[in-house]
């Protein structure tokens, strides 16, 4: 896994709560192969119409956040179950990290696990980035340093010293317990 240290970018608004892991990618798309990958799946009952037809206005396919690599969202993201898939289909659309003011337990852990970093921000920072980002823009995600970056703004983020840890290093689960070979042998 590539190591995530730095990341500027442009980034997308999804001024939505309680996005869960059956929205981020419903069920239906995932006996495909993951092979063929998984980004144009995306949220996609928020994004298409029953027809397949895009919906006007969403935020992931609007001209102002395209090539979005950072995701904004509200509390409560990656809620639901523990479908891993999820997480396959935001980094197959090409979205590195992801700020909120909480994630669900799980998909953190996978997304971790695969190289997404699940930023954790209070919620008056999320509604400033959310209004910041409504036209476009780019962010700056410091791991790190743990900061975001918004023009002349530096928001501080939280995430579990350990997952922060494996995310600079790219580590996933079992690279994290090969560090310790030598104490276990």
């Amino acid at each position: 896994m590539k190591p995530f240290e730095l990341l500027e970018a442009p980034a997308c608004p999804l001024p939505l709560s309680n996005i869960d892991t059956d929205q981020l990618i419903p069920a239906r798309f995932m006996s495909r192969s993951r092979a063929e990958g998984y980004g144009r799946f995306l949220l996609h009952d928020l994004r298409y119409d029953a027809d397949g037809r895009p919906k006007a206005g969403f935020p992931l396919d609007d001209r102002k956040h395209a090539g979005a690599r950072i995701l904004v969202s509200r509390r409560n993201f990656g809620a639901g179950s523990s479908r891993e898939a999820a997480v396959y289909a935001l980094l197959d659309f090409g979205i590195r990290a992801v700020i909120a003011p909480s994630f669900g337990d799980i998909f953190s852990a996978n997304a971790v696990n695969n190289g997404l970093l699940p930023a954790l921000v209070d919620e008056a920072a999320a509604e400033r980035l959310l209004d910041r980002l409504a036209d476009g823009g780019t962010l700056r995600v410091d791991l790190a340093a743990t900061t975001i970056t918004a023009g002349e703004e530096t928001i501080a983020f939280e995430i579990d010293p350990v997952r922060r840890t494996k995310l600079l290093k790219g580590w996933d689960d079992i690279d994290m317990t090969m560090n310790y070979r030598d104490a276990i042998d």
